[in-house]
């Protein structure tokens, strides 16, 4: 039988955190997992949360680790990298970053040249176990640590492959700005229905359900949104009268609009971030 692997996190925020505890929830022993960052109080915290080992010296979470998960903001992250880079070229892990925006050459250029890397953009809804999550791999990157990594990320809800990096910006424009667009969604049906009679309290607890029930119904049936859709339209009623309305007014361009305004700003921030 194989010696478990263990996984290192450089840096202890939220996701970081959300990861452990799905990981930790699906059969990853607590024993296998390293967790560094500057603040002692809360690494003792998540020791006493989780029961991973802990520790303030990057280098040291580092050495312990068959894979790196980088959790730090981007703008940390070249003196992270660099701080660990003699380390890591000594011990050749798997480098995984959910740093949005900093493409894998930049990463492997911090951390000394020649290590195995993988991108990952999740997403907030990841800290409630409903994530999504895009990966991208580059050629040093072997099967079975793609797998390994695949297995860390569906801890936290789905993780979906791309063949191309620059497809993470797509990802990016979709799954990670995406839960705000709904929020504004769920924003604005509670103000109609507040400004229909509705308590405001009745009024966020349907809108929420609402929501949470189209999507569930999206996940689980065969049917194209377009035809679920349809399904709730009855010819000349209401929901046809309110599907007519975003229609006439430009809802379907507009979101599409958003999504490439995202994209777009994805791509300038990867470009800055590497010019740092």
């Amino acid at each position: 039988m194989s010696k478990p692997q263990t996984i290192a996190f450089i840096g202890a925020g939220n996701m970081a955190s959300a990861i452990i505890g799905g990981m930790l929830e699906n059969g990853y022993s607590g024993d296998n997992i390293w967790v560094s960052a500057p603040d002692d109080d809360h690494l003792q915290a998540i020791r006493n949360r989780f029961g991973v080992s802990v520790t303030t010296d990057n280098r040291h979470c580092a050495q312990q680790a068959d894979i790196i998960v980088l959790a730090v903001k981007p703008q940390a992250m070249r003196d992270v990298c660099q701080d660990i880079a003699p380390m890591v070229q000594n011990t050749r892990p798997l480098m995984v970053s959910i740093a949005a925006g900093l493409e894998c050459a930049t990463l492997d250029s911090w951390l000394g040249g020649g290590l195995p890397v993988i991108r990952v953009m999740p997403n907030t809804p990841s800290l409630v176990g409903k994530g999504a999550a895009g990966l991208y791999a580059t050629e040093d990157v072997k099967a079975e640590q793609c797998d390994a990594v695949t297995a860390i990320f569906e801890s936290i809800g789905v993780a979906v492959w791309v063949d191309n990096e620059d497809l993470l910006h797509s990802v990016t424009a979709l799954s990670g700005s995406g839960p705000a667009y709904f929020f504004l969604i769920l924003e604005a049906l509670e103000e109609a229905a507040i400004a229909n009679g509705l308590e405001a309290g009745t009024a966020r607890r349907l809108a929420i359900q609402t929501m949470a029930g189209a999507a569930e119904m999206a996940a689980r049936g065969p049917d194209e949104p377009a035809q679920l859709k349809r399904n709730v339209m009855s010819p000349g009623g209401t929901t046809e009268q309110a599907i007519k309305t975003f229609e006439e007014g430009g809802l379907r361009e507009l979101v599409q609009k958003a999504g490439q305004a995202a994209f777009k700003r994805s791509g300038e921030l990867a470009k800055e971030l590497s010019e740092d």
